[in-house]
């Protein structure tokens, strides 16, 4: 979605630095509503013992969702320049409801305490490397391309541990998931920060719409995924 720029290319001009602002601004709202929805669709399912039963009590419906929500990301970031910007929202909107559903297991898996804790400590790191990633004058593609290929090393040693089962895999799996999305946030900043500048200053409502909401899914994933890693070293288990 988002082309790739480098130093040279990327102006820091006054006009480009608030066209920067306007968009990130854009982005983090995007993102700030998907987080809430979740947060929301969470509460809701543990409220429930119905929709518990629902979503836990058969392994069809909550395996389905999990692939759904990994089809729908797949699907809008191969196929949002070519699908309007209503569309493009109400699929956001959609996978923010839809990983809340399957997520409202760490709810019930952990103590109300440590979660809201760990989403501090979150919060916390995620804003000040996405800070980093908006005002650093050094270019982080190189470290992006690093924190890619590692992301994919945790996803096949996920997979290997589904048969192995081992918890030291999975604590060495979650401690480079941290560093992992750490650096993939202030990456991810960046790259977003240099295409909202180009986007804002063509004036395309729609373009700039999507692009904002392929952002804010960016961003959102990264924030779940940094979460989740820091939650099985600090989560308390119910």
């Amino acid at each position: 979605m988002y082309p790739q720029y480098d130093n040279q290319s990327a102006a820091h001009t006054p006009a480009h630095a608030r066209a920067s602002t306007i968009f990130l601004a854009k982005v983090f709202n995007w993102m700030a509503i998907g987080l809430g929805i979740t947060a929301l669709t969470a509460m809701t399912v543990t409220g429930s013992s119905s929709l518990q039963g629902l979503i836990f009590g058969n392994t069809l419906i909550f395996y389905g969702l999990i692939f759904g929500e990994l089809g729908m990301v797949i699907y809008l970031s191969a196929r949002i320049s070519k699908m309007s910007a209503g569309t493009a929202t109400a699929l956001f909107v959609l996978y923010s409801a839809l990983n809340g559903a399957t997520l409202s297991a760490v709810l019930l898996l952990y103590t109300a305490t440590s979660v809201a804790a760990t989403f501090f400590i979150t919060a916390t790191m995620f804003g000040a490397m996405a800070v980093y990633g908006t005002v650093t004058k050094k270019d982080l593609s190189s470290l992006g391309s690093f924190m890619i290929m590692g992301l994919f090393g945790i996803i096949i040693a996920s997979l290997v541990n589904l048969f192995l089962q081992s918890s030291m895999m999975s604590w060495m799996i979650s401690a480079i998931g941290v560093i992992v999305f750490t650096g993939l946030t202030a990456y991810d900043v960046q790259k977003i920060s240099r295409y909202g500048a180009e986007t804002i200053m063509d004036g395309n409502e729609a373009i700039i719409k999507k692009g904002a909401l392929m952002g804010a899914l960016t961003l959102y994933l990264d924030f779940i995924n940094l979460f989740l890693s820091l939650l099985r070293f600090m989560g308390d288990r119910r």
